[in-house]
């Protein structure tokens, strides 16, 4: 009798070798990218936010034969609640489908970023990664003394005592900073208390250290319990699931809709067009908060 299994062994290898990636391995580890400041920043400049992302995250967990979905972060924070409802649609969707979530962290996983990698069932950062930032801030200008001095007069009519607290062109209010600060503690409560449940007896620190709104490079975010080890997607991703695991990306759609929409965005922002004193604005708020981390 002839042995034809060599024969029918190359057959097969040819075939595979014909079918999009896809299909030609058994081990799949979609990708998701979430970059960037978290939240509406202006309506021609979006931030991360649950409608922007959401389809991503769904289709990535949809992925046939996925062992887990691997979640790339580099986000210095943002809107605590769209933070949140990300963090939320993850873990969602990770139950659901009963897939593992790994998180890795580029330049910064920081306050509302790292408020989305707690989502992950690990996480992994660079050395040089910046981890942590677990607080709440808020900020704004006083201009009670420059408008003195260029003769202008503040009037605002409300109703309700408190419809108008803190007002940049008034002094300020020591009752208005108080209920700010109470707000701010019910939310760092808030997320403290979604730290403490995702990370669990892996944090290694007392809560007034690790809460404090400070924030630590890769190796001591490690040692802290913030992060699980130190590693670069690819590598990990190879030692755990094989050389050829595929890790698809999953992205937003490309085609004509969208370069419209980008070219006539565009026109939108030329100076002296409308919005674009907003812009600038916008993206001086937004490189202020990356440079809180040194980016």
């Amino acid at each position: 009798m002839t042995d034809t299994s060599g024969d029918n062994n190359g057959l097969m290898s040819g075939l595979l070798r014909l079918l999009p990636a896809r299909f030609r391995h058994t081990v799949v580890v979609p990708v998701v990218r979430l970059s960037g400041t978290i939240g509406a920043v202006t309506p021609l400049r979006p931030g991360l936010t649950l409608a922007g992302v959401s389809r991503l995250l769904e289709r990535a967990f949809e992925t046939r034969n996925a062992k887990a979905v691997a979640v790339v972060i580099n986000s210095p924070g943002g809107s605590p609640v769209q933070s949140r409802q990300i963090h939320d649609r993850i873990r969602h969707l990770a139950a659901e489908k009963r897939i593992p979530v790994l998180v890795f962290v580029e330049d910064v996983a920081a306050s509302g970023g790292y408020m989305i990698a707690c989502a992950g069932d690990e996480i992994f950062c660079d050395v040089s990664s910046i981890v942590g930032s677990i607080g709440v801030i808020g900020g704004t200008f006083g201009f009670q003394d420059l408008i003195k001095k260029v003769g202008i007069e503040r009037r605002i009519y409300t109703s309700g005592d408190h419809k108008s607290t803190l007002d940049p062109f008034l002094p300020e209010n020591p009752e208005d900073v108080a209920r700010l600060k109470a707000i701010q503690s019910e939310i760092h409560d808030s997320f403290i208390a979604l730290v403490k449940q995702r990370r669990g007896s892996r944090l290694k620190d007392e809560d007034g250290y690790l809460f404090s709104g400070e924030y630590w490079a890769g190796e001591r975010s490690v040692k802290l319990g913030l992060a699980d080890a130190i590693g670069d997607l690819r590598s990990v991703l190879r030692m755990r699931y094989g050389e050829k695991v595929h890790t698809p990306l999953i992205a937003p759609p490309s085609g004509l809709l969208p370069n419209l929409t980008g070219r006539r965005q565009g026109a939108g922002t030329a100076l002296g067009a409308p919005g674009f004193a907003d812009e600038l604005i916008s993206a001086l708020e937004t490189r202020a908060i990356w440079a809180r981390y040194g980016l």
